[in-house]
């Protein structure tokens, strides 16, 4: 069997070996025969959260909702209040387990543990409580495996929005051993934990049935620190070509024997402005369309959408050709900076430069944004998000040396990324090498090669 995927949203390193090592734990189970059942045998019934108004008034009691848990833990000093006025049905205990029943991480589990205030749970989340027999933690552990989420994530297939209710948690196949084993397992898996996050600990034993996984769950932990360590080299080494080339740029810019004039003298901006949305065709043309946040400091840009020539003529949108330079004036990307590669039409957010050519060439004038936005020099003023004003660009002060040691500046600092591109596409093959190997790992764990 090919094993796709763990669970079907991102994890940090440390969760993943927490997914694996219950993964063969469990795969061990059924392994050595061990009874399985439905889930329903060993649960009293699902119950789901109460429906109410959150407030952040401390009037009634502690409201726990989906996004308060997070990276497995609740901060109860930031959970919201509700009134509720019978709670007791809903009061949250220890050992109490929640699932998340709809949304972006449909499925995911937390296990209640600690000091808790008076609390009940939201409606979103779906609380379970082990029969007699069951053990709170060694169930918490199977909602970590491949085993838990291949039967949740085929639950999900067809839905169109992801869910998981009371009934199929209900139905789910689990292998249950004996009480001495269950606990067995949730101490070797808690502990485990602690030691992924840093606690230096010796692991308890498995019991003797469980040695072969024990063994496995150990090899998968070395294998994955060598995969880790490679994906933090790599990453590290981006950061720091990224520190380099910002130093450099610190260096060539900030020279004392060049002249500096304000951008607005040696170059003419223009903002692109906004089609009108009034017909339903705005993007079935064939103008490219671009927006600010396509801008990404390349040397070059493209866009996917179009609009027609309709809704071009009938607003203040212009076209700029092919070579220009743009430049956010405000939002996530602001200061970004992109030439066009095709002839494209932008919206208000992009402004094109234009510069005197025999002033100043127009890529090491891209290059000299970078460094301006890279060295906090662009203020944002006045507003919620950052923003650069025309009037601000146009009185940037710009270093301009001679013509030949800008085309010389240009061709060093272009075979710099060059090198920082090259790393950053060692960085992404790392991913998705890391991505491949870890269902190949677990795959060959659950088939006993490792």
């Amino acid at each position: 069997m090919k094993i796709e995927t763990l669970v079907p949203y991102h994890l940090p390193h440390e969760e993943i070996l927490l997914s694996i090592a219950s993964s063969v734990i469990f795969k061990e189970l059924e392994l050595l025969d061990c009874p399985k059942v439905r889930l329903s045998e060993v649960i009293e019934q699902p119950q789901y959260g109460y429906t109410a108004s959150a407030s952040h008034e401390p009037v009634g009691v502690k409201f726990v909702r989906i996004t308060d848990i997070q990276a497995g833990k609740i901060e109860w000093d930031s959970v919201p209040y509700c009134e509720c006025e019978y709670p007791d049905k809903y009061l949250l205990r220890e050992n109490d387990i929640l699932f998340a029943r709809t949304g972006g991480t449909t499925g995911k589990s937390f296990i209640v543990k600690g000091d808790i205030p008076d609390s009940i749970f939201a409606s979103y989340l779906i609380r379970i409580r082990p029969k007699k027999g069951a053990i709170s933690d060694f169930l918490y552990w199977f909602f970590k495996t491949k085993q838990y989420w291949s039967q949740i994530v085929a639950e999900k297939k067809g839905s169109a929005q992801p869910n998981v209710n009371g009934k199929k948690l209900s139905s789910l196949d689990i292998s249950v051993p004996e009480s001495s084993i269950q606990e067995a397992i949730a101490n070797y898996l808690n502990s485990y934990k602690s030691k992924v996050y840093g606690d230096l600990l010796e692991l308890p034993s498995l019991p003797a049935i469980l040695k072969d996984a024990e063994k496995k769950v150990a090899k998968i932990e070395s294998v994955m620190a060598k995969i880790e360590e490679a994906r933090r080299l790599r990453a590290e080494a981006v950061i720091e070509v990224e520190k380099t080339i910002k130093s450099i740029l610190r260096k060539m810019f900030l020279n004392d024997g060049w002249i500096t004039d304000k951008l607005g003298n040696i170059c003419d901006t223009t903002s692109g402005g906004t089609p009108s949305r009034e017909r339903p065709n705005f993007f079935n043309g064939e103008i490219p369309w671009l927006k600010s946040g396509e801008l990404n400091d390349t040397l070059i840009v493209d866009s996917e959408e179009r609009i027609t020539e309709e809704a071009l003529q009938n607003s203040n949108a212009k076209i700029f050709t092919k070579g220009t330079l743009l430049i956010a004036l405000y939002g996530a990307t602001t200061g970004k900076t992109g030439i066009l590669d095709i002839d494209a039409a932008t919206n208000q957010a992009i402004c094109a430069i234009f510069p005197n050519k025999n002033i100043i060439e127009r890529d090491y004038l891209h290059w000299f944004l970078r460094f301006k936005r890279d060295d906090y020099l662009f203020k944002s003023f006045g507003g919620a998000q950052p923003n650069i004003s025309q009037k601000l660009l146009k009185e940037t002060e710009i270093s301009i040396p001679p013509l030949h040691e800008q085309r010389r500046i240009v061709a060093y600092l272009d075979s710099l990324q060059v090198k920082v591109d090259e790393l950053k596409k060692l960085q992404a093959e790392t991913e998705k090498e890391i991505e491949e190997l870890v269902p190949s790992i677990l795959d060959k764990a659950f088939k006993g090669e490792l």
